[in-house]
């Protein structure tokens, strides 16, 4: 059965892209049939995917639907892959709508900063509605994202973001030369440096997913 991961958050900057490419191909490396959706018009998804096709990787496949119908595509694609992922559009909120709607969990990343946590209240509000009119779907948790070593920031964002009532997961992504190389080389972090410590991060958040994705919804 397909399994639909939208990375969201109508704020730009916290590393949705970079997430959602490292995610599928880490996923794709498992042996998965996967793609991947761009819904955001400026396509830093797709050039991504161009560049790896100019390399010659053999990346996870990126399409283009970035109009407000994204549900609908998304369903008459389920049964063909084992994971779609999207990549969530910014600031545009009836895309972000389309996403939720098509999800059966949304990741939502976030950098820590009071700024980025206050962004994602209304994500989260958009979540919650949708999830009161279909039994508590999609699920969503929440991923600290581009965290600077050795600050305690991190920390600070995870009391301020419990008050939104959805999971952290404790994996995250910090800020490293290996993420912004991959997005510009059409490659990964696991291509890069396939025990890296960027690598390590991407797995990490790939297994507490898969957890949470497994775990059955609370009646």
């Amino acid at each position: 059965m397909t399994q639909v991961i939208a990375v969201a958050n109508q704020k730009g900057g916290v590393g949705k892209t970079t997430v959602a490419v490292n995610l599928a191909r880490a996923l794709q490396l498992m042996g998965q049939q996967v793609l991947i959706v761009d819904s955001d018009p400026q396509g830093s998804a797709r050039d991504w995917y161009q560049a790896s096709q100019n390399q010659n990787y053999d990346m996870p496949v990126v399409v283009g639907v970035d109009r407000p119908v994204l549900e609908i595509s998304v369903q008459k694609l389920r049964g063909a892959f084992d994971t779609i992922l999207i990549d969530g559009a910014a600031k545009l909120q009836d895309m972000t709508v389309s996403a939720i709607k098509a999800a059966d969990f949304v990741l939502i990343p976030v950098q820590p900063s009071a700024l980025d946590i206050w962004a994602a209240e209304d994500l989260v509000e958009l979540i919650k509605a949708r999830q009161s009119v279909t039994d508590g779907k999609p699920k969503a948790a929440f991923l600290v994202s581009r965290q600077i070593i050795g600050t305690r920031l991190a920390n600070d964002a995870n009391r301020a973001l419990e008050a939104l009532n959805l999971p952290i997961l404790t994996a995250r992504t910090t800020q490293r030369v290996a993420y912004a190389e991959c997005m510009s080389t059409g490659s990964t972090v696991l291509d890069l440096e396939s025990n890296g410590p960027a690598t390590g991060e991407i797995k990490a958040i790939l297994h507490e997913l898969q957890t949470l994705i497994a775990t059955p919804l609370k009646r």
